[in-house]
């Protein structure tokens, strides 16, 4: 279902994310080591002139409040930590072809390790990884495949993560019930697998949280929606503006920049928002919470593993894909006092579930399949077209 799913949506993918596309000319752009430079251009973090770690940028910059920017503080804090020289390579363009450029540029610059975020970079390392076999490679949130999806191919040089997204939403939808939210929106990017997983978690979390209220059937509803894209639109803020219209309360954002689109509905109309993939509580204070992947802690993970083995991924990562979740504390709630703003949900309830899912007394069902939604005993599900 996977590639099916994948093959359907590769040829609506770059009109997608056309919008979100970086311009200008191919930056290489610090920070560095502890006494790096400010913001500018780049200055050795060594006398060679070189960096160590070099983190790709996808679509957006490296202060996108989303995946660049979450996965650039695990390499820096890494680096820091371990006197380690690094920097960020922006694309010039959203491509294949840029990022395999910027690739390129960033181990001429003396690049060992490349650290890219997101399934953007998927058909990249699947040529990055041969051409250039003794640099390793930390794809996050994909795995290396053909351009067409009919190959998929991980090098031993290469480690991949994806994440227990069903998980996460999970938690954040049981949150939300447990807070006195009754009804919920999810609004989703493209309909690929990790988007899927955030929602049909959510809806698992939100069942899950009415059950044990006692709730009746329908006294929960939730209003879910794909965009077709992972950027702001005016057909998101119009959407948006009809459901927080019709009652709506909170609207799980999943997905990019949509979250832009979303926010600005929620404020025209006094509503609230759930961020996604980081902590957004910084964009808004309508945002009540945010379903966490922890990227910089999976860098700074996966980066301890491959320091820890003399530069070179240990036999269990090398060639391997890793799925982690809340048992390895790389998903959940931002639980900071400027981040929690439920009213009557607490902080001890969210460690008390968030401990089963670890020990796995709660087990989310991690379906990414579009054509079979989560079964709801309480909770009704309007699955918009």
């Amino acid at each position: 279902m996977k590639k099916i799913l994948s093959i359907l949506l590769a040829a609506t993918l770059l009109f997608s994310l056309t919008a979100l596309a970086a311009c200008g000319q191919k930056e290489t752009t610090p920070t560095q080591s502890p006494a790096g430079p400010t913001e500018g251009s780049p200055t050795p973090s060594d006398a060679a002139g070189t960096y160590e770690i070099a983190l790709i940028t996808d679509v957006g910059n490296i202060d996108d409040k989303s995946f660049n920017e979450s996965s650039w503080n695990g390499v820096k804090a890494y680096a820091e930590e371990n006197g380690i020289t690094y920097a960020y390579f922006r694309p010039s363009e959203d491509s294949t072809a840029a990022r395999l450029e910027t690739i390129g540029t960033a181990i001429d610059k003396g690049a060992k390790v490349v650290v890219c975020p997101g399934y953007l970079f998927e058909d990249a390392i699947y040529e990055a990884q041969t051409k250039y076999p003794d640099v390793q490679f930390l794809l996050l949130d994909g795995e290396p495949h053909t351009p067409d999806y009919s190959t998929y191919k991980t090098e031993s040089n290469v480690h991949c993560i994806l994440y227990k997204e069903e998980q996460a939403g999970y938690l954040a939808g049981y949150a939300a019930v447990m807070d006195g939210y009754t009804k919920l929106g999810f609004c989703g990017g493209m309909a690929v697998p990790a988007v899927i997983r955030y929602g049909y978690g959510f809806v698992q979390g939100a069942e899950a949280a009415a059950k044990e209220l006692g709730l009746t059937k329908g006294a929960v509803q939730i209003k879910y929606w794909y965009s077709g894209g992972f950027g702001p639109t005016d057909d998101i803020r119009t959407k948006m503006d009809g459901w927080y219209t019709d009652g709506t309360e909170v609207v799980f954002a999943c997905g990019g920049a949509l979250y832009l689109s979303v926010v600005a509905a929620a404020e025209a109309a006094g509503g609230k928002v759930i961020g996604v993939d980081v902590d957004q509580a910084s964009v808004s204070p309508l945002i009540i919470t945010s379903a966490m992947k922890e990227l910089a802690n999976s860098v700074k993970l996966a980066l301890g593993d491959l320091y820890g083995n003399g530069l070179k991924w240990p036999s269990e990562l090398a060639g391997a894909t890793a799925v982690l979740g809340a048992a390895e504390n790389c998903v959940g709630l931002p639980t900071a006092a400027d981040s929690w703003r439920f009213k009557t949900f607490t902080v001890e309830q969210y460690n008390a579930l968030f401990e089963k899912l670890v020990s796995g007394t709660v087990v989310v069902d991690n379906s990414a399949d579009p054509e079979n939604p989560p079964k709801t005993d309480v909770v009704a599900v309007d699955y918009q077209g």
